[in-house]
């Protein structure tokens, strides 16, 4: 048996079946890792270990920590863990909070201690949160106060989450988590974990609406550090990095956490980070190094005298696809050129992509140092260039969906198929043309359309519905629904707010229908089956 530190075994009886994995490649010389390894002790401990304790790490609204302070809060948390909450390795634990120095503290002290930090969104609600802590049997969680009343009822639905600590609370509580970390020691030595051993679940929206959990190692955390960020993003010590992502996107903990940290630099973090936050953020902790999404880019180009102004240097995009007009715009505002890539959570962060002297309109660039990426047809046939197929990707990391029937659809002949259609032209660019599924992202985030249905349907005035994404200039798609109303109520704009106000009460806000059209019937087959493409077409 190999080598495991995980007393609570969940995640690895729980693994794909090593045949339905993809496989791996670890050709670079830093992709060669120990067999046993702990990512947050290498990306925390390692420097105050080597001296480099009293460097800036973490910057926030009245906050600012160096590396050893962060150690130290860590440290505190994963003795309140291990003791007053009875933590195991292995455990899961629910992390729920905005971007900010706690919530990442909580991260370093889960990892510490053995346990998998399952991060979940901050606008996230009960429901939403009681699916997560189902199908990943989630035991512990530690949240912001801001999220008490939405984990509190995920509680109520998921019996098995029972040891809950909250942090930033507002009033006077014994369940605060600062209270217990006051008493704890500030000496905790991380738990000795496999390289192989799970440290973190990432959460992704399903096409049916059921989201699917990804399962990242320890050796996961530290290849997309060695990866991406070395051979493409190049930043150093003394770089400042900001971003709106949230933590629980591994495109925002990646880019605002463990790529920082990784090369000793620091991290701002910003609770509330859209396009005039983010732009005020920029210029009052003298970032240099941004991730966001187009969207936000094309919004914060009119700010490109302030940009201008401020040490900023290196600009990433991914999340939705970056067009060649909002390149050029933001060139234009800025004189930086932005860095495109497209990632997955399933792949854990990105794997195509380009220097920013490498650029090229309309292409999002070529595979990175560690990954193999090819176009293929739908029997997993290389395709020439030029010919639009299927990506497959190769690399040190690749999906492992939690005990999903799934996995064979994004894993197929060893590849990883991430969704997305391609076509890759002569010089070996991979050109984005469009998904291969009914995913919607709009405006980074990633929206399964049955979920949407799903809420709108709880309504008392709507009889059937069918939701799509549908082009947008600002957010790249936006929410569309199609309602189909009981007797007795009227369509109109009283109606389309009131069943968009219903939408974002039942689930995360961001997933509200921007758009609803009100029909008497919707189009479907002889047998009743919902022809979803026909709602694409302007009759």
């Amino acid at each position: 048996m190999p080598y495991t530190a995980h007393i609570d075994t969940f995640a690895a009886d729980n693994l794909p079946p090593a045949e339905l994995q993809p496989d791996y490649v670890f050709e670079l010389p830093e992709l060669q890792f120990p067999e046993r390894l702990n990512c947050a002790a290498e990306l925390l401990d390692r420097h105050v270990r080597e001296g480099r304790g009293d460097r800036l790490c973490i910057q926030a609204e009245g906050v600012r920590w160096s590396y050893a302070d962060l150690q130290d809060r860590a440290n505190r948390i994963a003795s309140v863990l291990t003791g007053a909450m009875g933590l195991v390795p292995g455990n899961r634990v629910l992390l729920c909070g905005p971007n900010n120095p706690m919530l990442v503290a909580c991260w370093f002290g889960v990892v510490k201690a053995g346990g998998i930090a399952v991060a979940a969104m901050p606008l996230l609600r009960a429901k939403e949160l009681s699916t997560i802590a189902d199908i990943a049997k989630i035991s512990h969680a530690l949240c912001d106060d801001a999220q008490r009343a939405e984990v509190l009822g995920a509680q109520q639905k998921s019996p098995a989450l029972q040891s809950i600590r909250f942090f930033n609370v507002r009033a006077e509580g014994d369940d605060s988590l600062e209270a217990l970390m006051a008493q704890a020691s500030p000496h905790f030595d991380a738990v000795e974990t496999a390289a192989t051993d799970t440290c973190l679940l990432g959460f992704t929206s399903g096409t049916t609406g059921v989201p699917k959990a990804t399962m990242h190692f320890h050796r996961d955390v530290m290849a997309i550090c060695a990866c991406w960020p070395q051979s493409i993003l190049r930043a150093h010590a003394d770089d400042v990095f900001v971003g709106s992502p949230p933590i629980a996107f591994t495109f925002g903990l990646g880019g605002q956490v463990l790529f920082p940290m990784s090369i000793g630099a620091s991290m701002v973090l910003l609770e509330k980070a859209g396009p005039a936050q983010l732009a005020d953020g920029i210029e009052r902790f003298g970032a240099t190094v941004v991730f966001t999404a187009p969207t936000s880019y094309r919004v914060m180009a009119q700010q490109g005298e302030l940009i201008r102004s401020t040490p900023l240097r290196k600009c990433v995009s991914a999340g939705e696809a970056l067009t060649a007009s909002t390149r050029a715009l933001w060139k234009d505002a800025t004189g930086i050129e932005i860095i495109d890539g497209i990632g997955s959570t399933e792949m854990l962060h990105i794997f195509i992509s380009h220097r920013e002297e490498d650029t090229r309109p309309g292409a999002t660039g070529k595979a990175v140092p560690g990954y193999h990426a090819k176009v293929v047809d739908e029997q997993g046939n290389e395709v020439p260039p030029g010919t639009v197929g299927r990506l497959a990707v190769l690399g040190p990391t690749g999906c492992r969906y939690l005990a999903d029937s799934r996995q064979t659809q994004y894993v197929q002949h060893g590849w990883n198929l991430t969704g997305d259609a391609y076509l890759m032209d002569a010089d070996g660019y991979f050109i984005y043309q469009a998904r291969t599924d009914d995913m919607i992202i709009s405006a980074g985030y990633n929206i399964a359309a049955p979920e949407v249905e799903d809420a709108l349907m709880a309504h008392a005035a709507v009889a059937e519905c069918a939701v799509i994404g549908v082009p947008d200039s600002e957010r790249g798609q936006i929410v569309k629904a199609f309602v189909v109303l009981r007797s007795g109520h009227a369509g109109g704009e009283a109606m389309v707010k009131e069943l968009q106000d219903f939408v974002k009460r039942t689930v995360a806000p961001y997933k509200y229908p921007r758009a609803i059209a009100f029909v008497d019937q919707l189009p479907r087959t002889a047998t009743g089956k919902l022809q979803r493409f026909r709602l694409h077409s302007p009759a």
